[in-house]
C-alpha cells in the first residue's frame, strides 16, 4: 500500500466536487450526446445565463469539459466521454 499523500488525488477530487450539483450532472448527462451552446442550457434549465456560465466554468475548470467558440456563440462538449457513463452507472446505486 502506498502512503497517503493527499496531493496525490486532488485533480481527481476536483473532478468529483465538480459534478457534486444536480445542474451540472445534468449538463453532462446533456453533452454526452451531443454538443451543446449557453443558450441552450439557458432555456431548458430555465434560469439567468450568468448562472449556467457559473456551472460550465466550473466543469470545464475540472477538465470535465472544452469550450468551442463560434462567432458569438460558445459550444461545450465532454472532453471524457468516459465521464458520462460514470454519471449514468451512478443512477443504479
Amino acid at each position: 500500500m502506498d502512503k497517503f499523500d493527499k496531493n496525490m488525488c486532488r485533480s481527481e477530487a476536483a473532478v468529483f466536487k465538480a459534478l457534486g450539483h444536480p445542474t451540472r450532472l445534468w449538463i453532462v448527462q446533456q453533452l454526452a450526446n451531443s454538443e451543446h451552446c449557453v443558450c441552450e442550457f439557458v432555456e431548458a434549465i430555465g434560469v439567468k445565463f450568468a448562472t449556467v456560465s457559473q456551472h460550465l466554468a466550473i466543469l470545464k475548470q475540472a477538465g470535465i469539459i472544452e469550450d468551442d467558440k463560434r462567432g458569438k456563440s460558445v459550444f461545450y462538449h465532454l472532453k471524457y466521454p468516459c465521464l458520462a457513463k460514470l454519471v449514468n452507472d451512478i443512477k443504479n446505486i
